[in-house]
């Protein structure tokens, strides 16, 4: 696990505004204990608050999953366009860099990806619309660079090859912590990268 876990949730990790704060230590009482058991006064004394504080900054627990969910949805979209764009027009290259950006958002945000998995079906419908039409976006992304190194197979081929390989790097709430982070980064890297180009 990262020093400074889930930095997903802040724009400047170094320096978390109080929302940022509340959101980060939110984000690890849910991946410890379930969002539905968690309270506001939890949050509150995590941050140390007192949780009618909380309300200056949320609505309600509820509001807090949902700005979570969408800030790491909208930070994953944006950063795979951006690393994409970086890698050039060398399908591998690019393929790589996608890569290289997943391990790092799993390898530093575990307990977003443990509540993401256990807690989406929480959200009301109109924010779990939202995650997962981010969420779309974002795996098409992959579909797009595995179409350009697979031209041969089609476009579930490609989706299939990359939602395995988001189940292969976001295992990491149950791996992080059993190596030092760059050999783990590594490890996952190079998994990823075979099980990516590995022929249909």
């Amino acid at each position: 696990m990262a020093a400074d876990p889930d930095t997903a949730l802040t724009v400047d990790a170094a320096h978390p505004s109080r929302r940022e704060q509340i959101l980060r230590a939110a984000a690890q009482l849910f991946a410890e204990r379930g969002a539905r058991a968690v309270g506001v006064d939890d949050v509150g004394a995590a941050v140390g608050v007192t949780g009618p504080a909380i309300y200056r900054h949320f609505a309600g627990k509820d509001a807090m999953l949902a700005e979570m969910l969408l800030r790491i949805s909208e930070r994953l979209l944006a950063g795979g366009g951006d690393r994409v764009a970086a890698a050039g027009d060398d399908p591998l290259a690019q393929l790589r860099a996608l890569i290289a950006f997943q391990v790092e958002f799993a390898l530093d945000n575990p307990a977003l990806i443990t509540v993401h998995d256990r807690d989406l079906g929480v959200l009301s419908d109109p924010d779990a619309r939202r995650v997962r039409q981010l969420q779309r976006r974002y795996v098409e992304v992959w579909v797009a660079v595995l179409g350009r190194v697979h031209p041969q197979a089609g476009t579930a081929a490609c989706r299939g090859r990359a939602h395995a390989l988001f189940g292969l790097v976001n295992s990491t709430p149950h791996s992080a912590g059993q190596l030092p982070r760059p050999v783990m980064a590594e490890l996952l890297g190079a998994m990823a990268l075979a099980a990516a180009t590995a022929p249909a």
